[in-house]
């Protein structure tokens, strides 16, 4: 099946997004349009051949960047003359090494690397907390092997606000836009009619609230993906997913996610005027269900409830509201403390247990959690936070819910078996 077959299939509900998750697709080039290629890779590249050679919108992940090398060679053999950025995170831009090298070997100039002028900094930051991303990196996939790299290839221009390129008589229109990421970059190709989004559109519900990240931009994200619908776009080429193709669909697509983030920014903001709790908001806004059924805004990556929270510390800083949260006791003292009031931590075990069997996860994951924080060389205790949040996994959805929740239950899990 085509990557067109399957895109169509998809925006049609007859094959769903669970199925064929955004995050999975890993594929060969295919043209997509006349002198246009698409490669699935985890982080989608776009290449557009041009009378001067190949410019790419992102170029892939390392692991996979021999593979969109190849694969695109496959399609064209033309020098990479430019690679566009849409942002820096690093599944997107580990491929300019590989061509770099080939261009070094055959003797042609080296391509050129362009990106908004705030993606350095993120470079930066990331050989700063390496060992922070490596960590959440891990428990966000399920990838204890994976490492956080060191080393970037960083762009030989940036700009800031909009940037036109011309390359081969063909004009690459650059416009940044605060979104998932500060140094969000859209490409709109108007003699071809493509629009490169980036991960302002990914075929799932808009990753603006990832609980392991820094700061997301609800709602200058949803003025992009507004600006975006009034290009007249004719296929759009998402950074994750399959591409979107015919105008219509392209203008829903987009307004339909503005519309979910728009919505969560503004009934959050809302409450937050009316001077609610973090948790109040949290467990009071919810995403219009007409939404999340449209196959491309499943929260199958991130999800709403995250999003919220994400709007509050955009706005409200890091205290919840809750005064016993602002200078709080260590969680380990204030487990002791109320697993003695329960009868013990095997006590509040079990009746973790006993909630987790009447169907509420919420509450039973909290028990287990001051169990395990109270005794956590226990046997029984670790078992039945191992039991919990593996039952939570198959509940949720969304991967940054399943990933925490995994390394949760998988730590319970090693510990019961050696304490057993």
């Amino acid at each position: 099946m085509s990557i067109l077959e399957l895109a169509d299939q998809l925006w049609r509900g007859e094959v769903t997004v669970e199925e064929t998750h955004p995050f999975s697709l890993i594929g060969e080039a295919e043209e997509v349009a006349d002198g246009v290629a698409f490669v699935p890779s985890f982080a989608n590249v776009s290449a557009f051949r041009t009378d001067e050679g190949l410019v790419l919108v992102d170029t892939g992940s390392a692991p996979l960047a021999q593979h969109v090398h190849q694969s695109l060679r496959r399609w064209d053999t033309s020098p990479l003359h430019t690679a566009v950025y849409s942002h820096g995170h690093i599944d997107h831009v580990f491929g300019v090494p590989v061509f770099e090298a080939e261009a070094q070997d055959k003797g042609w100039a080296a391509p050129q690397v362009v990106a908004h002028e705030a993606l350095p900094a993120r470079f930066d930051r990331y050989v700063l907390t390496a060992g922070y991303n490596e960590v959440v990196n891990q428990r966000q996939f399920q990838l204890p092997d994976l490492r956080w790299p060191r080393d970037y290839r960083y762009p030989d221009r940036t700009y800031a606000g909009a940037l036109t390129l011309t390359v081969g008589g063909t004009e690459f229109a650059l416009q940044h836009c605060r979104g998932e990421t500060d140094d969000h970059t859209y490409t709109w190709i108007p003699e071809r009619k493509t629009l490169c989004c980036g991960d302002l559109f990914i075929w799932a519900s808009p990753n603006a609230g990832n609980p392991q990240k820094v700061q997301r931009y609800p709602r200058e994200w949803a003025a992009g993906l507004r600006a975006m619908s009034g290009l007249g776009a004719e296929l759009m080429l998402p950074g994750h997913g399959v591409p979107v193709v015919g105008a219509d669909r392209i203008r829903q697509a987009l307004t339909d996610s503005a519309e979910l983030l728009e919505h969560l920014h503004d009934a959050t903001v809302a409450m937050m005027n009316e001077g609610a709790r973090l948790d109040d908001i949290v467990h009071t806004v919810r995403a219009p269900q007409r939404l999340l059924d449209k196959p491309y805004l499943r929260p199958v990556y991130d999800e709403p409830e995250f999003v919220v929270r994400n709007i509050w510390r955009l706005y409200g800083g890091w205290w919840d509201g809750d005064p016993s949260h602002l200078k709080p006791a260590p969680a380990s003292t204030l487990a002791v403390e109320l697993s003695a009031l329960a009868g013990g931590p095997q006590r509040l075990a079990a009746r973790a247990r006993e909630l987790a069997d009447n169907g509420d996860l919420r509450l039973a994951g909290h028990l287990a959690e001051l169990a395990w924080q109270a005794d956590p060389g226990d046997a029984e205790v670790n078992a039945a936070r191992a039991e919990v949040f593996t039952r939570r996994v198959a509940e949720e959805a969304s991967t940054m819910a399943k990933g925490v929740f995994s390394w949760t239950a998988k730590q319970s899990a090693d510990a019961a078996a050696v304490q057993a």
